[in-house]
């Protein structure tokens, strides 16, 4: 099933979480992306909170390549990177991947090359999704 907000768009499978976060991260790498950032939410907030939450992780993905070109067009890019990926348990036992939608986020900037460059990498973020 689709799933679709004004700031990210993903799908749920019926592959399990763990199943699912690996198939998202050989994924990531086959587009050129690089996780440089990741969150098990729910063992932070076991830890911070002694509360238990569902099974969710959230990856910073960033492309090296079209990193460079941003920052080479808008130094202060670095606030909005990298892309955030999740994958989360859902309440029936599915799994949901969302992804930040970069055309989105990036159009706070209102420069016309960084929405190019963002359209460019919302493509490569829906390869990703269609192969799941």
């Amino acid at each position: 099933m689709d799933l679709q907000t004004p700031y990210a768009f993903g799908k749920t499978v019926q592959s399990s979480f763990e199943e699912t976060e690996t198939k998202v991260r050989k994924e990531l790498l086959q587009e050129g992306f690089g996780i440089l950032t990741e969150i098990d939410v729910s063992r932070k907030f076991k830890e911070k909170l002694d509360r238990n939450f569902r099974k969710y992780v959230i990856l910073g993905a960033c492309n090296p390549a079209m990193a460079w070109e941003a920052f080479a067009r808008e130094l202060n890019i670095g606030t909005l990177l990298p892309c955030n990926v999740v994958v989360y348990e859902t309440d029936d036992g599915s799994t949901a991947v969302m992804i930040m939608d970069p055309v989105a986020a990036l159009a706070l900037i209102g420069n016309p090359e960084i929405s190019q460059l963002a359209g460019k990498v919302r493509e490569k973020m829906e390869r990703v999704l269609s192969v799941l």
